[in-house]
């Protein structure tokens, strides 16, 4: 049986595509997986599914049925729709993730997508700041503080963001008490609602600057729960209002300050574990990251 959900009972050798679609549906998310990852890989295994034949079975799939579905993705369909390598890239993991799961529970005797080789796409090189824009970055929300209607928030969001490089939806999910002030060496505990991520839980260190800034925030605005009890969207338009105030030619982003955050790192000479750790990355994703720091160093200097 394919884990407790009732559905996969009924998947077996001589099912189609579309209702192992959903049997694997249900298994992702019974794995807490996001509804983002899961739209994805079920859009592409529908893709599959309209390629072939529609009462073709789960067990008459071939690794070359496979091949020539993943032509015709290269190739634009038949209608000359351009596949991006990153799009590509993820419909192979996509396909090898779901035949892996059947094959696993034995709903398939041999595995058709196991031969099939994934293609490894290294995105374009980020832009950073460099530190003369990020002093200008910082002065320009140091201002903020002071304009004739008051704002705090500006600077202690890209102070933040650029002291300890968090994602934004890591800088969402901050809650008041995962900050602890009082320590000789204040910090930010990043939490992860989702079971499946709390391997990327970590300790960051924050400045004694940025917590002075904090408690002042606190004492102006009293806060029910949240750090930023804001949209993602309303966080990333005071980011383009700080890039605005500055007279930054570059967009100013969540990626932006998380890439300088680590690449200053790298200038001071820190241990390269611990910038991984402190980005929350697995050593796998490392490896690309560090390599795209490396470019970077090369370009800059």
């Amino acid at each position: 049986m394919i884990e407790n959900s009732t559905f996969n009972l009924y998947i077996d050798s001589q099912s189609t595509l579309q209702p192992a679609i959903k049997g694997w549906e249900i298994y992702l998310k019974d794995q807490g997986r996001s509804q983002y990852t899961i739209r994805s890989f079920l859009g592409d295994l529908h893709l599959l599914s309209s390629f072939l034949p529609p009462d073709k079975t789960i067990s008459e799939i071939s690794t070359s049925d496979l091949n020539r579905f993943l032509d015709w993705i290269k190739e634009g369909r038949g209608r000359n729709i351009p596949c991006s390598p990153k799009s590509y890239s993820r419909r192979i993991t996509s396909i090898k993730s779901f035949f892996r799961w059947l094959h696993k529970h034995a709903r398939i005797v041999t595995n058709p997508a196991e031969s099939i080789l994934q293609h490894s796409v290294i995105s374009p090189l980020p832009e950073i700041l460099t530190p003369s824009e990020e002093k200008i970055v910082l002065d320009a929300a140091q201002k903020m503080q002071s304009a004739e209607k008051p704002d705090l928030r500006p600077y202690l969001l890209v102070k933040l963001l650029l002291e300890t490089g968090i994602k934004k939806s890591e800088c969402i999910n901050i809650k008041l008490n995962h900050i602890d002030i009082e320590q000789k060496e204040p910090f930010i505990f990043i939490r992860y609602p989702n079971a499946k991520d709390r391997n990327k839980e970590r300790k960051v260190l924050v400045s004694t600057q940025w917590v002075e800034v904090l408690k002042i925030y606190i004492n102006q605005k009293p806060l029910d729960d949240s750090l930023f009890p804001w949209s993602p969207r309303r966080l990333e338009y005071i980011l383009e209002d700080i890039g605005k105030e500055a007279n930054l030619t570059k967009h100013l982003s969540f990626s932006m300050c998380r890439w300088t955050c680590a690449m200053e790192d790298m200038r001071k000479g820190q241990d390269a574990d611990a910038i991984r750790q402190k980005m929350g990355v697995s050593k796998i994703q490392w490896r690309e990251l560090k390599m795209k720091l490396d470019q970077l160093t090369e370009i800059i200097k």
